[in-house]
Parts: C-alpha cells; sequence; structure tokens
C-alpha cells in the first residue's frame, strides 16, 4: 500500500481529485503553478522517508455549532488525499455496514432511513413498543489518543514506511485529531470501529446506528438498553480513553420521536429538527434555495417548501 500510496500516478491522481471545485483558492492555484515541480519533490521527500507534515492555520466555522478548524497545507493535503484514495477502499471492507459517516453511498440521510428501517422491523411493524438509546461522544476529535489509534493501526497494516507516514500525519496536531484533514475522517473511522465491533458483536444489538461520534440503538427491551448504556461507557473508556457525555444521553419510546442527524424520526415519518427549520429560513435566498429545498425532500414537508419559497421570494423583492 505504501509504494501505491507515494506512486507518482496516485499523487497525479490525488492531485486531480483535489483541486476540484477549489480553483478559486489562492493557495490551490500557486501550488498548480509549480505542480510537478512540487509532486515529484513530495514523491522523493515519501520514498526517501524524509517527509515531514507542515503546520497548520486555525479557524473558526459555524455548521451550525462553532468548531474549530485546522487547515494544512496544499502539499500536506495532497497527500492526505492520496493516503485516502488508497487506504480507504481496502479498509472500508473491515467496516460494519452501519457506519454511516465518510464513506460512499453513506451519509446522514442514509442513516436515518437505516434507522427507520430498523424501527420498523425491531418493532414488528410497530406493534411492539420499541426504545432508542441515542448517545454522543464528548469531544471526540480532539480525545482521539494517538497511542491507542497507532496501536489500531499496527494491526491493520503492518508495512512499517506506512506505519511511519502515519505517525507523522497523525502527530502532526495534538490534541487527538484535526477535523480538517481528510485522513482524520478515516483514522476517526478506524478508531470507533472498536466500539462498532462490540456494540455489534459483544453486546449484539442488531438495531445499530453510528454516524461520526453520534450512535443509537434500537430495542424493545429498555433494561437491557440500560445496561448497554453501562457497558458502553466502560469500554469507550477501558479502551479509547473517550467519554459518553452525560448531557446528550437519551432514553425513550421511539414512537416519540427520535432527534437524529438533523431529522425527527417518528415510526411512519420524520420531519425537520425546529433549529433546523429555523437556520433554513435566516439563510435561505435564491442561491441556495435548491440545496435547502434537496433537504426538505428527505422527510415530510410540503407546507415548509411552500414557506421556504415565499420567503425566498420575498428576500429577492426587497
Amino acid at each position: 500500500m505504501f509504494d501505491k500510496i507515494i506512486s507518482l500516478e496516485n499523487l497525479f491522481d490525488a492531485w486531480t481529485e483535489f483541486k476540484r471545485d477549489k480553483n478559486n483558492k489562492k493557495d490551490v492555484a500557486e501550488f498548480e503553478i509549480g505542480l510537478e515541480d512540487y509532486v515529484f519533490k513530495l514523491h522523493d521527500d515519501l520514498k526517501n522517508q524524509a517527509y515531514k507534515h507542515g503546520a497548520y492555520v486555525s479557524f473558526f466555522i459555524h455548521d451550525p455549532k462553532r468548531r474549530h478548524i485546522h487547515k494544512a497545507s496544499v502539499r500536506d493535503r495532497l497527500l492526505h488525499h492520496a493516503v485516502h484514495r488508497i487506504i480507504e477502499p481496502i479498509w472500508n471492507k473491515t467496516f460494519i455496514f452501519d457506519s454511516w459517516s465518510s464513506r460512499k453511498n453513506k451519509g446522514t440521510h442514509a442513516a436515518v432511513k437505516r434507522l427507520q428501517k430498523f424501527g420498523l422491523e425491531l418493532s414488528r411493524n410497530h406493534t411492539l413498543t420499541l426504545w432508542v438509546l441515542k448517545l454522543d461522544i464528548r469531544n471526540f476529535f480532539d480525545s482521539v489518543n494517538h497511542k491507542i489509534l497507532m496501536d489500531i493501526l499496527k494491526q491493520c497494516a503492518p508495512d512499517n514506511r506506512l506505519l511511519a507516514l502515519f505517525r507523522e500525519i497523525i502527530e502532526s496536531f495534538s490534541p487527538g485529531l484535526p477535523l480538517g484533514n481528510l485522513t482524520s475522517q478515516l483514522f476517526a473511522n478506524v478508531y470507533m470501529n472498536r466500539l462498532d465491533q462490540f456494540v455489534k458483536h459483544e453486546l449484539k444489538i442488531v438495531g445499530y446506528v453510528r454516524y461520526a461520534d453520534d450512535f443509537v440503538l434500537l430495542h424493545p427491551d429498555r433494561e437491557l438498553l440500560i445496561e448497554c448504556l453501562d457497558k458502553i461507557t466502560s469500554f469507550l473508556q477501558d479502551q479509547l480513553h473517550l467519554d459518553v457525555h452525560p448531557k446528550k444521553i437519551v432514553l425513550k419510546r421511539y414512537a416519540g420521536g427520535i432527534d437524529y442527524l438533523g431529522y425527527v424520526c417518528f415510526p411512519h415519518y420524520r420531519v425537520l429538527r425546529t433549529k433546523t427549520k429555523r437556520r433554513m429560513f435566516k439563510r435561505v435566498n435564491e442561491k441556495n434555495f435548491s440545496s435547502y429545498n434537496g433537504i426538505l425532500q428527505h422527510c415530510r414537508s410540503i407546507n415548509l417548501q411552500a414557506k421556504l419559497l415565499e420567503v425566498v421570494k420575498k428576500k429577492d423583492e426587497k
């Protein structure tokens, strides 16, 4: 895998993928001017194991939560893409089906649909009371332990050259993993795969859906889910040095609706979360209307779509 990652073919292919939708970025345009020289130099550094990850630029975004993003240089981000495009398809096969973040043909909408599919099946077409346990990891990316992550990676990739490259990327930032790195999403799935395997094979929970650090368990037995909470809390602390967010533990009947990934899911339908709805009306305009309207296609929203269109028309008139 290491030789494939550092090959000139892969580096140039990674560049093509990386620069997509970034043609108006100054740093990307400047890098492209000397592209061949930069790529050949990166290849040589990697081949001679002389590559050193650079520093990060720090800034904040709101999506809608305030998040601290750390952006690497174009050279380093190119490497992240080169690593990801070779490693991800291989490691993807080791992940459970119900890991839904940062994977092809997955995503938030698919995760929500999967949750409702479990709801239908486990409640026997809504004839049984079904309980949902919703959990969240506190400060997940900041809390990823480098040593534990490297120990996991050693089992996934025995090549010492590859492990040295992983270590260079991982230890370029502390504590945890930077939100801005493409490789961080992959390493996060590798890290949380330990939890996924524990829930599916040790706790034997069929109704389990995880998106990043936000996950739900569905089961007809409320007491069993309480036991699962204790076991998951202990497992995360002991094995991954992570903590369940104490203020985000939700245990309730599925029939009452479960707030997950921007939607509130009920047995027969789902609606948009109230906070998301308010943010949408505040930010919508003619340019982003189709994007917001696309979100509404995944839930009960006929009246909401009409109101959103009215808001756009009024803003245009002003």
